[in-house]
C-alpha cells in the first residue's frame, strides 16, 4: 500500500508563502477556527516530511520563540512532536526536532521510498522547491492550500508556484475558516 502524501502550504491571495514589512505570522489573520482545524489535522499519526531549508528555518523560529508565542501554537507544538524525515544532502544527525532523521538524496527518491514504505501518511508544511519538484514528479497527492486574506504584493516572499510544472487541480474539500480563511484540498495531476 502506498501512503498519502500531502503538500500543506499557507498562501496570500497573490500566491507567497510569506511576507516581510510589518506582517505577522499568519498575516496576523489566525482565529480559533483556524487553529483549531490545524490542530485537527495533525491528531492523527503521520510523518513529516521536510527540505533542509523549511527543517532550518523551523528551528531557528522554535528557538527564538518562547512557550506564549503564536510560534508555539498547539498545532505546531503536535506537528514537532510527530516523526519527521528530513531530506537534504548537508544536514547530518542529530538534529533538533524531537524524532527526526536524515534522508540524504534526491527528495524524489526518498519521498519515492517513503510512500512505498510508511504505515502512515506523509505531510509536508512549506519546503516549497522540494514540493514542485515532487508535484512534477507525480508523487503528491493532495496539494491543502490555505489561503489568508492579504495581498502582498510589495511585501510578498516566497512564491508558492514560481517556476512549477502545469497541473490541473481536481477539487476534493474546501472550507472557510473564521469566516474570512480558505482552505481548499486539490488532488494535482501534471497538466497535458
Amino acid at each position: 500500500m502506498t501512503a498519502t502524501y500531502t503538500f500543506d502550504v499557507f498562501t496570500s491571495l497573490d500566491g507567497f508563502g510569506a511576507a516581510g514589512g510589518d506582517w505577522t505570522g499568519y498575516w496576523g489573520k489566525q482565529g480559533p477556527e483556524l487553529l483549531e482545524h490545524r490542530l485537527a489535522l495533525y491528531a492523527d499519526e503521520q510523518r513529516m516530511v521536510f527540505g533542509a531549508n523549511t527543517y532550518r528555518a523551523f528551528s531557528q523560529m522554535l528557538a527564538e520563540s518562547t512557550e506564549e508565542s503564536e510560534v508555539r501554537d498547539p498545532w505546531v507544538t503536535r506537528m514537532i512532536s510527530l516523526p519527521a524525515t528530513i531530506v537534504s544532502t548537508t544536514l547530518e544527525a542529530p538534529l533538533d526536532w524531537l524524532d527526526a532523521t536524515v534522508a540524504h538524496g534526491d527528495a524524489v527518491d526518498v519521498v519515492a521510498r517513503l510512500k512505498q514504505e510508511s504505515d502512515v501518511p506523509l505531510r509536508s508544511h512549506g519546503s516549497l522547491s522540494m514540493n514542485r519538484a515532487l508535484m512534477a514528479a507525480g508523487l503528491v497527492d493532495r496539494v491543502q492550500v490555505t489561503l489568508f486574506p492579504v495581498i502582498t504584493g510589495q511585501t510578498g516572499a516566497s512564491p508558492i508556484f514560481q517556476g512549477a510544472a502545469d497541473f490541473d487541480l481536481e477539487l476534493l474539500e474546501t472550507r472557510t475558516l473564521d469566516g474570512r480563511i480558505q482552505e481548499f484540498v486539490y488532488r494535482p495531476t501534471l497538466h497535458g
